[in-house]
């Protein structure tokens, strides 16, 4: 075999191993963690679900249904929406384990919860 004939070997059997790592490497690599997400529906003066339950880490967004605007304030100071108009939205990611209630400072009585645990 000559050289010439050699080395076409070695380079084609290099860019076939390439190709082969290449393919496979998304598989071995490890996943990122999917973003964990949760939805509350603001409408009809409520909030829906009253009460939520997440794990840390967790996303959740609030969605104006209603025709009139509202907020999303945690009794404790810990999340603070601006004023929602219909369809506007609100997120906050829970990072830490614990009970947030909250309400809405424009109508107080409309009141949740969202727990992580």
């Amino acid at each position: 075999m000559s050289s010439k004939t050699m080395l076409v070997l070695v380079v084609t059997a290099a860019a076939l191993m390439l190709t082969a790592i290449l393919a496979v490497a998304p598989r071995l690599s490890a996943n990122p963690q999917q973003a964990m997400t949760a939805e509350v529906k603001i409408d009809n003066f409520s909030f829906g679900p009253a009460t939520i339950t997440v794990a840390p880490g967790t996303t959740v967004t609030w969605v104006n249904h209603d025709d009139i605007p509202h907020t999303v304030v945690s009794t404790d100071s810990v999340f603070k929406s601006k004023v929602l108009d219909t369809d506007e939205k609100f997120s906050f990611t829970f990072t830490k384990a614990g009970n947030y209630p909250y309400f809405c400072s424009i109508h107080p009585k409309m009141t949740a919860t969202v727990v992580v645990k």
